[in-house]
């Protein structure tokens, strides 16, 4: 099974950690927009429609899991996952529906797709 097109918002406030990110998923096709702040993100995630969210955890300001309950409360469906380097001892969240551990590498990232993304976001 394969995942059609995504729109994904990846947010990480290392710009390398979130071009990285965003140059795998363009490998399988999918269109990225990326920042390197968690209120910048709200104001994108406002302002156009993602299938999906990627964000780190540690980060200035708003964390990871803040970011993340912030969107579930205005999209309580909208699938996130968490690139993190703290995956071993980060504490679970509501908000976040798979957790990505760094280092990462392309099949980690589908793996997380295919994980969160509803039945329909497959195909043959």
């Amino acid at each position: 099974m394969a995942v059609s097109k995504l729109r994904i918002l990846v947010v990480d406030d290392e710009p390398a950690v979130g071009d990285t990110v965003k140059m795998l998923l363009r490998i399988d096709g999918h269109e990225v927009e990326t920042t390197n702040s968690s209120t910048e993100a709200l104001g994108l995630f406002e302002s156009g429609r993602f299938d999906l969210v990627f964000t780190d955890f540690a980060m200035p300001g708003m964390n990871g899991h803040q970011l993340a309950a912030a969107i579930k409360a205005s999209a309580p469906e909208q699938p996130i996952v968490m690139i993190t380097g703290h995956a071993g001892i980060l504490l679970p969240s509501p908000d976040v529906d798979f957790v990505v551990g760094k280092p990462f590498r392309l099949e980690h990232l589908r793996e997380a797709i295919a994980k969160v993304m509803p039945e329909e976001s497959l195909t043959a």
